[in-house]
């Protein structure tokens, strides 16, 4: 009976397998490639599926057909949703998953696993506690925080109160964001204090509003600067400075973009936003897990770019093609 059993998980093992990469319309195999976001909702990762998109579009005109199959969870603290969905990749037996892990620890095992059945990861966006997987697409984050400490001592001449709001915890991503800010603020402005830095957002913007909340009743009189590391921080941070009338009195630097903020920032509401570009994030990282399977050699480690955007260089034709990439033309 057992044998049988095993003899039929196989079986069914191999039919998935053959159902998710079968033979294209060329008589090559297609490639599918399951690409999984930390969460479906933050115009961040309608960039990344955009651009996952364009790169399975340019390579099936090349003549190696990919399908992207892009599934996450709806939250960005949802772990065991999001290890669930890599197991049921991993068991579907697709080509090769691109993954933006929610837990730099929590990943581990589920990406380890994928890989002895057969299935390689390319991680992207924030890291993980492994080198089990092909190759790391993302943006310097460290670099990023950097950045935003550089504009943060230039709007405050060097001197003032700083309050951190960060993201969450074992978000690799934005816990480097977070050190290159603070460390950055230290090394180069010892005149400005930090008066809170151990403070989280949460998930979501409405999360990010209430820790927003509570830390501008403690602080909000006393502060003349604030950095905030992720879309929805930023965004329940401004939401709170507005409800109280203080937007545009305390200097804001954030992280990410949308339309949202960039009228916020020509409101001289949010005096700079470092900004990534996902777009580009979501290409490179299909297009390195196909080249990996087609045995190109690949990097371990590739940088997508950042760059800090403020009022003076909104209209740059640069700020303009990062800000605006063309999710319709790959979304629908």
């Amino acid at each position: 009976m057992r044998k049988f059993l095993l003899l039929l998980l196989a079986f069914t093992l191999a039919a998935a397998c053959t159902k998710t990469n079968g033979p294209s319309s060329n008589g090559k195999k297609k490639l599918t490639i399951a690409v999984i976001p930390k969460g479906t909702t933050h115009e961040f990762w309608k960039s990344i599926h955009a651009g996952s998109n364009k790169a399975a579009s340019e390579l099936t005109a090349q003549g190696t057909e990919v399908e992207v199959i892009w599934k996450g969870p709806l939250r960005e603290d949802d772990r065991e949703q999001q290890i669930q969905v890599v197991e049921g990749f991993a068991a579907q037996g697709v080509s090769g998953i691109v993954l933006a892990p929610l837990d730099d620890r929590a990943l581990v095992r589920p990406v380890s696993d994928a890989g002895r059945a057969g299935v390689p990861t390319v991680i992207i966006d924030s890291g993980l506690e492994s080198n089990d997987f092909v190759s790391f697409v993302a943006t310097d984050n460290r670099k990023g925080g950097s950045l935003a400490a550089d504009r943060m001592g230039q709007l405050l001449n060097g001197k003032g109160k700083v309050l951190v709001l960060r993201y969450a915890e074992g978000s690799a991503s934005t816990t480097e964001r977070e050190a290159g800010f603070i460390d950055q603020i230290k090394a180069k402005f010892p005149e400005i204090e930090l008066v809170s830095t151990d403070q989280y957002a949460g998930a979501t913007r409405d999360t990010a509003k209430r820790a927003s909340e509570n830390l501008l009743n403690r602080f909000g009189d006393v502060v003349q600067g604030i950095f905030t590391p992720n879309e929805s921080s930023t965004a329940g941070m401004l939401l709170a400075l507005q409800d109280i009338g203080k937007a545009g009195k305390i200097s804001f630097v954030g992280f990410d973009s949308s339309q949202t903020f960039i009228d916020a920032i020509n409101a001289n509401q949010l005096h700079g936003i470092v900004v990534q570009n996902p777009f580009n994030m979501g290409y490179l990282g299909v297009k390195t897990m196909v080249d990996s399977l087609s045995g190109k050699q690949v990097e371990k480690k590739i940088d997508t770019g950042v760059m800090l955007v403020t009022k003076e260089n909104l209209e740059s034709a640069e700020v303009k093609t990062l800000l605006h990439p063309p999710l319709d033309q790959y979304l629908n």
